[in-house]
């Protein structure tokens, strides 16, 4: 008799552990759909900007810009209230709620195309694209939450990587599939399309994915769930504290302002390089769409690699050793590998040496998110929220800084201001502490 119970319990727990796994696959895939449209859409604007809009309505190099941080002005002040909302709500409901509302707010930015605004077509682009960026804003502190509830901790890193790899490969492509699509149907209709296919996005969200595994005793014995999950299933019985304790949280600050001097270096990338490339250095149209890619691409890869190497070595070498070697060398590596590809003069190796400096930089994407929910504890929604407003602000700041401080000193200097950004932020991680709880 017991012999039979035994055999009964292991059966339903090695069913329960496929059952589970081909769940987490599911959640993460749908998490991945969710960064690349929401940083698809995100950077659509800035190719419609390069190629349509700025000689369609004689828009300058830093009204575009401010255009761009429209978004994230409304989106960096609605980050931590956007975390606040993920804790409370769950991070289902916090998702398909964003998708829903871009996806009307991207149709919206298309409907602007179909209508004869003249001088209006400024501030009306702002509002859209801010209130676009304010809907967004639960996008990766709900995806980096999901993570840290369906994925244990050994296995966190590599999911975030893939996760934030996904925004990547969704910003390396805008250039190409988006630049196609105005090609074929014009910037408005390319934005309505776009709008319509991140509503179903958001609907099968909320159809299929659920904010935890579920929590059977099978499941549990095999120790399948994380802590955190098991948190959210059965609610502890005291109170979480109050969000604002996080902010006493030495190692979250010090993570938050490393991640905006990597904001500042990425955002660059994003809103600028096939500028760059197009207007500064003068290539064709689709040699700036391939060399603005080709980095893109190359941080994508290492993010996926990044996390998986350091959850490699955590059991090797603990939590803080793993957990801060990734970032903290590849972001020092990436400052140097932007200051070469601003000396050099053959097309092969500027974008050789740009590829290098977003790999090294992105090694770490992971690595941060999973710090970032980790030092939260059980408010690890407004944990990840906080930290990426420091991101948002690094970002904020890149896509209007970067031409103004060109325009005075040349854009091979505005350049180098990212190289000393991206040094800064590696810095940091020297006195960053993984296992700072701030929230328990």
């Amino acid at each position: 008799m017991a012999a039979s119970y035994i055999r009964i319990r292991l059966t339903d727990s090695l069913l329960m552990n496929y059952a589970l796994s081909r769940q987490r696959v599911l959640i993460i895939a749908l998490l991945m759909a969710f960064t690349f449209s929401g940083h698809f859409n995100r950077v659509s604007m800035s190719v419609a900007g390069t190629e349509r809009l700025m000689d369609e309505y004689r828009l300058s190099e830093t009204q575009m810009g401010s255009v761009y941080s429209a978004y994230l002005v409304l989106y960096t002040l609605a980050m931590i209230p956007g975390g606040w909302l993920i804790d409370r709500i769950g991070a289902k409901r916090a998702l398909g709620g964003m998708a829903v509302a871009s996806a009307l707010l991207i149709v919206l930015t298309g409907g602007i195309g179909w209508l004869s605004l003249g001088a209006m077509v400024l501030p009306v682009l702002w509002l859209v694209r801010g209130t676009m960026g304010m809907a967004s804003s639960p996008l990766h502190p709900g995806c980096a939450r999901a993570v840290s509830l369906w994925m244990p901790p050994e296995s966190r890193a590599t999911a975030n990587g893939l996760v934030t790899a996904a925004a990547l490969v969704g910003i390396a492509a805008t250039y190409y599939v988006f630049g196609a699509m105005m090609d074929v149907l014009d910037w408005p209709t390319a934005f309505v399309v776009c709008g319509v296919l991140t509503g179903v996005l958001g609907v099968t969200w909320l159809i299929v994915a659920a904010d935890a595994p579920p929590t059977t005793d099978a499941a549990q014995s095999a120790d399948t769930l994380s802590a955190e999950a098991r948190t959210i299933a059965v609610p502890p019985v005291e109170p979480s504290p109050p969000w604002h304790t996080l902010l006493r949280n030495r190692s979250l600050l010090l993570l938050t302002g490393s991640y905006a001097a990597l904001g500042y270096f990425q955002y660059l990338f994003f809103y600028w390089m096939q500028y760059y490339f197009q207007e500064v250095l003068h290539y064709d149209a689709q040699e700036s769409r391939l060399y603005a890619t080709i980095p893109n691409l190359a941080m994508a890869a290492a993010m996926f690699l990044g996390g998986g190497l350091s959850d490699r070595l955590l059991p090797r070498f603990g939590v803080r050793v793993s957990r801060a070697a990734v970032p903290g060398l590849g972001l020092l590596a990436s400052a140097i590998l932007l200051l070469l590809g601003t000396t050099a003069e053959s097309s092969f190796w500027i974008v050789t040496f740009f590829a290098l400096a977003m790999g090294a930089a992105g090694l770490g994407e992971g690595v941060f998110w999973t710090t970032a929910i980790e030092l939260g504890g059980r408010r690890g929604g407004t944990s990840a929220a906080i930290f990426n407003t420091g991101g948002n602000i690094g970002g904020l700041l890149a896509p209007v800084v970067t031409p103004w401080f060109a325009s005075y000193f040349g854009w091979q200097w505005g350049l180098a201001l990212a190289s000393a950004i991206c040094l800064v932020g590696a810095v940091l991680w020297i006195w960053i502490d993984p296992q700072q709880r701030g929230a328990e």
